[in-house]
């Protein structure tokens, strides 16, 4: 569809360390890794999704953390199937051992039925996965 997104690279300090955590998050939402290389990995998506690639922080700026408030990516939201699916993957990070940010709620100031859980990634990434009906 033209205008929709492509493909999504997230820049992580280590690829390698961050590969079992996205493996296993993006693996519950049907996403497969399809690619290796010296610089990170590249994850297949479920049919009409775009795919994501982590790779290696590079530069002056590598060792610095995310800060998610400066200009740059805020944050990364999936959609789930059902509000049973966001509890799914909350039960999942907290199987791996992730950093959970916000157990799964509703946020109706989002929107009506709006329901998601949000997490960060091994780097400080601020992930979401959310059920909207």
């Amino acid at each position: 569809m033209r205008g929709s997104i492509h493909h999504l690279d997230l820049t992580v300090k280590d690829p390698w360390a961050s590969r079992s955590f996205y493996a296993q998050v993006l693996g519950f939402m049907g996403y497969r890794q399809i690619a290796e290389d010296d610089r990170g990995f590249d994850f297949a998506p479920p049919e009409g999704t775009p795919s994501i690639g982590l790779k290696m922080s590079e530069g002056p700026n590598s060792e610095r953390p995310h800060d998610r408030y400066s200009p740059g990516l805020h944050h990364v939201a999936w959609r789930a199937g059902s509000r049973d699916d966001v509890d799914g993957l909350h039960a999942l990070l907290i199987e791996v051992g992730a950093t959970v940010l916000d157990a799964p709620a509703d946020y109706p100031q989002y929107g009506a039925g709006y329901y998601a859980v949000f997490f960060a990634d091994p780097d400080g990434l601020k992930l979401e996965f959310v059920f909207e009906p």
